[in-house]
């Protein structure tokens, strides 16, 4: 099971938005080099008010540009980056990954899916009406996350478009993603 890497983004202060690089560096332990959410403690504004000792398990977030063409046939306007993830990709479901995958991106890079991304009312900033298009409810009532999944870098290495993604999955029993 595989997929490719279709941009790259990252942003050194908190902003919604990530701009597009030619390439990051990933930090077996810290995440994406430069990047504000890096680090072994969590970085989100929200999580670090909770709690500032939280292990940081949303070190890199991949978003796969899929989404992009369901938003664009809704009338949303979202490119690679503006929706804050680290790494877009394209050919792979990452939603449909068990909680502990391992996807091998590029030459070194390995990454350790540790859930689904938990969205946030600034989605509605960026675009009025968008954060009820990637969180929603299945026809069982259940809440159904599409902005993406969230990991952790468990070996260091430069990340580009154009990368392979391989995904390796866990020993059974899988354990569906959840949010973090």
């Amino acid at each position: 099971m595989g997929g490719t890497v279709t941009a790259v983004s990252s942003h050194g202060e908190y902003a919604f938005t990530k701009p597009n690089r030619d390439s990051i560096t990933l930090l077996a332990g810290l995440g994406v080099e430069g990047d504000v959410h890096a680090g072994t403690t969590v970085k989100h504004r929200s999580r670090v008010a909770q709690d500032p000792t939280q292990p940081n398990l949303r070190q890199v977030h991949l978003i796969h540009a899929e989404l992009f063409g369901e938003l664009l046939q809704e009338g949303f306007t979202v490119e690679p980056g503006h929706l804050g993830e680290n790494i877009t990709t394209s050919g792979i479901d990452l939603l449909g990954l068990p909680e502990g995958t391992l996807l091998h991106i590029g030459d070194e890079a390995v990454v350790e899916v540790t859930g689904l991304r938990n969205p946030c009312l600034q989605i509605d900033a960026f675009q009025d009406g968008l954060l009820k298009q990637v969180v929603g409810r299945d026809a069982k009532g259940n809440i159904v996350r599409k902005a993406g999944i969230m990991s952790v870098v468990r070996a260091g290495g430069v990340v580009r478009p154009g990368d392979r993604i391989e995904a390796v999955l866990p020993a059974g029993p899988h354990r569906p993603l959840e949010r973090v």
